[in-house]
C-alpha cells in the first residue's frame, strides 16, 4: 500500500512539473528536478525552486534536505548561504551533522531517550551520549520523502510516513514538509503531521547558515539578534533543567544585534556545557495561534546579506557550530570549526519530560501545524 502511494505521488509530481513548467525550448521553470542518486534501493531526487530575482533553493527528497540556498549580496552577486554537499553520497556518510535536513520525529534532545505518556513508558534510541537526539539513530533526516511539486505556486510538498514503533515512538505518524519560495525572497517551511496514537512531535529544519557565501569564513563576525528575554539553561549533557532564566547580564542576551564572536568566548558555565551556544531561547507568545513572531535576525556586514526568521514555534535553538572540525568522519564534518550556525525554530528540548514547557504531544484527530519563514534581504552599509 505504501509503495503504491509512493508511486502515485511521484507520478502526480512529474505530471505537475510538466503542466506548470515553461513551454518547450524555454530554459526557465519555477520548479525543476533531477536524479540525485540512490539510497536504500530507492531513487533520490533533487528539486530546484527559483524566483524572478534568482534566489534558488535546492531540496533533496533524502531527509527533506535544503542542499543549497542561493541569495544575492548587496552587489547582486548570488552565492550559497547554507552548508551542504554536491553529492548524495556525502549525506549518506556516517556522522554527517544534519546539514539542511528536516529532523524528527522529535527535534533536539530527549533525556535518556525516555518519556511517559498516558501511563505507558517509552524508550527511544540513544544516539547522543545518554540521550536521544533529533529522532534517534535513523530519524527523519535519513529517510526518503515522497515529493509533490507545484510549479505554479513555486512549492514542493514532501511526505514521510513513520511507522509505529520507529526509533521507539508510539503511533504511525504521517508528516508533511512544504517549501515555498516567494517573489518577496522568502522561503516558507510549513510542517503538518497526524498520528494514530498519542506521540511527541517536534519538526525542525537544521540548516547551517553562513551568510558570507564562503564556507571558508567563520560565522564569528556575523551579527545576531534574538528578541527573547529568557532561555532554558541546560545540564552537562545539554538537557534543560526546567528553569526559564533571564538573559539579562548574561552572554545569552542578544536582544540587540551583537557580533557573535564577542559573546562566544565568555567565561560562563552554560557556554562550557555546550562548548559554545547550543541552547533554546523562549520566544514571546503570539497574539493568536498560528501567528508568526520574529525569532531572529542574522546579518553579515561584509556581504550585506540579512536573514530574518519568523515562526509560529515557541522556541529557537541557536547552535554555533561547536563540534565542526573539518574532518570527513567522527563527530565533525568537512567544514571547519564554526563556519556555520543553526537557528532551529522548534518546541523546547525534552518537552515530554517538562510539563511546564509548551505542549509537544500530538493526539489522534489533531493536526500538528507549524510554519517558519526565512526572509532574505540586504543592507547597504558595511
Amino acid at each position: 500500500m505504501r509503495n503504491a502511494l509512493a508511486n502515485l505521488l511521484r507520478s502526480a509530481s512529474a505530471l505537475m512539473l510538466l503542466a506548470c513548467g515553461a513551454p518547450p525550448g524555454h530554459v526557465h521553470a519555477a520548479v525543476t528536478s533531477e536524479v540525485f542518486g540512490q539510497a536504500d534501493g530507492q531513487e533520490v531526487r533533487l528539486y530546484v525552486l527559483t524566483n524572478a530575482h534568482g534566489v534558488e533553493a535546492r531540496i533533496s527528497t533524502y531527509g527533506a534536505t535544503i542542499v543549497s540556498l542561493k541569495t544575492p549580496d548587496r552587489d547582486g552577486h548570488l552565492a550559497n548561504i547554507v552548508l551542504g554537499f554536491d553529492r548524495l553520497e556525502s549525506y549518506l556518510a556516517a556522522a554527517v551533522p544534519y546539514y539542511g535536513a528536516t529532523v524528527g520525529r522529535y527535534a533536539n534532545r530527549i533525556a535518556k531517550g525516555r518519556f511517559t505518556l498516558q501511563g505507558a513508558s517509552y524508550q527511544l534510541t540513544l544516539n547522543d551520549g545518554p540521550n536521544s537526539l533529533h529522532g534517534g539513530g535513523r530519524g527523519f533526516d535519513k529517510r526518503i520523502w515522497i515529493a509533490d511539486a507545484d510549479g505554479a505556486a513555486n512549492r514542493l510538498r514532501l511526505t514521510y510516513v513513520s511507522a509505529a514503533g520507529e526509533e521507539g515512538y508510539p503511533g504511525e505518524l504521517t508528516a508533511h514538509v512544504t517549501y515555498r519560495l516567494g517573489e518577496d525572497d522568502s522561503l516558507e517551511i510549513a510542517y503538518e503531521a497526524a498520528t494514530t496514537a498519542s506521540t511527541p512531535v517536534n519538526l525542525a529544519n537544521h540548516a547551517y547558515f553562513n551568510l558570507s557565501g564562503n564556507p571558508g569564513h567563520t560565522i564569528l563576525d556575523h551579527r545576531l539578534r534574538i528578541p527573547a528575554a529568557t532561555f532554558t539553561p541546560v545540564d552537562a549533557t545539554l538537557i534543560p533543567t526546567g528553569e526559564m532564566r533571564s538573559v539579562a547580564g548574561t552572554p545569552f542576551d542578544f536582544r540587540r544585534s551583537t557580533r557573535i564572536g564577542l559573546r562566544i568566548g565568555a567565561q560562563d558555565e552554560q557556554l562550557q556545557f555546550g562548548h559554545g551556544f547550543d541552547h533554546n531561547w523562549v520566544l514571546a507568545p503570539t497574539p493568536a495561534k498560528g501567528a508568526l513572531r520574529l525569532a531572529a535576525v542574522l546579518a553579515d556586514p561584509a556581504s550585506g546579506r540579512v536573514l530574518e526568521v519568523r515562526t509560529t514555534q515557541p522556541g529557537l535553538q541557536f547552535y554555533s557550530g561547536n563540534f565542526m572540525n573539518g574532518k570527513p568522519s567522527g563527530q565533525g564534518s568537512v567544514y571547519a570549526y564554526r563556519t556555520g550556525l543553526c537557528l532551529e525554530t522548534q518546541h523546547f528540548p525534552d518537552s515530554p519530560n517538562h510539563p511546564a514547557f509548551p505542549n509537544s504531544i500530538l493526539r489522534p484527530g489533531e493536526t500538528y501545524a507549524e510554519t517558519t519563514v526565512l526572509r532574505f534581504r540586504t543592507s547597504k552599509a558595511k
